[in-house]
């Protein structure tokens, strides 16, 4: 009889109404606990994980082969002149190269900071960059509104086309336009002439102005290029959001206001943070051209002070070491505006 009930107690209890049997736990173990994984499970998941890599390769291998020349062009002229930046360190000479030229250690930069034209050229780049930032970035969100709301496509396609030109042409020639324009012999001084104005403002030569001249040439070249990305998270906002919203009764400003905006704070982020990584080497071709113009004192930036004292001087150490410290300093800002993001429950470059 004791066999009897041991092997009763031993098979699976059945629940009522036909419910799965409950098997009774081993011995040793705890109600409510897993039970360990069997020897060699982690193995076989690794190599579960490596095959299903290998799978992956194989499948995506056609897009991996057409990467490669952007990969090339990225290491030819992205990563390798970054080996360059040991001449910040060096005491360069032309003839004797990295090889053989003599270590100075950290020399030029202490030469830098101790300059007080590359704190001009800082202070000054900042200041430029702010007022691009503050005057420019708004620019291509209010365009891209402005363009999504327009019903008629053919319209649209129209005006997109004209303000995206533009960014197509190079600095030298929206300069020379800006000038044929606002220069001192430009249609803007001609017509004031000839309407018995002496003496009228020459808007290229102002240092007073000239932050706000090359915003203005910033927004004419890049403010329409700049609306693709914007017009491309609108289209991402579902109608369906704004229909119901004027369904409710909520009128065309409310609609901006908390459907519209939310939907481009995403990528307004982004694009904020790419552009402070920006901000101490934007401008290069820009202001070279119109340095004579204004002076150094208004139009020299950090880019054009080690083009300057490194390239034109024959001092490519010196160049290095302000090439250097515009890098880390690029690096910080981005790093810097990411935390940030994060830190207001943006992605930023990734998501945490």
């Amino acid at each position: 009889m004791t066999d009897a009930a041991t092997s009763t107690a031993s098979q699976p209890r059945a629940n009522v109404a036909g419910s799965p049997p409950v098997t009774a736990s081993p011995p040793g173990a705890v109600a409510g606990t897993a039970l360990p994984a069997p020897a060699g499970a982690g193995a076989r998941s690794r190599r579960r994980r490596w095959w299903d890599g290998v799978t992956r390769l194989r499948r995506d291998r056609t897009l991996l082969i057409m990467t490669l020349p952007a990969l090339a062009l990225l290491g030819v002229f992205g990563y390798a002149p970054m080996l360059g930046l040991v001449m910040a360190f060096q005491d360069y000479d032309l003839y004797d190269g990295f090889l053989h030229s003599p270590w100075v250690g950290l020399a030029n930069f202490q030469q830098l900071f101790t300059d007080p034209g590359f704190w001009h050229a800082f202070w000054n780049t900042l200041l430029l960059f702010s007022v691009q930032m503050a005057l420019f970035f708004p620019v291509p969100i209010a365009l891209a509104i402005l363009l999504d709301s327009l019903l008629a496509r053919r319209l649209r396609s129209i005006i997109q086309a004209v303000v995206t030109l533009p960014h197509f042409f190079s600095f030298v020639l929206v300069v020379t336009i800006f000038n044929e324009v606002f220069g001192g012999a430009g249609l803007l001084d001609t017509f004031l002439r000839s309407h018995g104005v002496t003496s009228p403002f020459d808007f290229m030569t102002n240092p007073g102005t000239f932050k706000f001249l090359v915003t203005s040439q910033l927004i004419w070249k890049e403010g329409g290029w700049s609306t693709i990305v914007y017009l491309a998270a609108l289209s991402a906002i579902s109608p369906a959001l704004h229909e119901a919203a004027a369904v409710d009764g909520a009128g065309y400003w409310r609609r901006l206001r908390h459907i519209t905006l939310p939907g481009l704070k995403g990528i307004t982020v982004l694009l904020l943070i790419l552009n402070l990584g920006y901000a101490l080497t934007f401008g290069f071709e820009q202001m070279l051209i119109q340095l004579p113009a204004v002076g150094s004192g208004t139009a020299q930036v950090i880019t054009t002070f080690s083009f300057e004292n490194g390239i034109v001087a024959g001092n490519y150490s010196y160049g290095a070491a302000a090439g250097l410290f515009l890098g880390v300093t690029s690096v910080i800002l981005i790093v810097g505006a990411n935390k940030v993001a994060h830190l207001f429950g943006e992605d930023g470059l990734y998501r945490r």
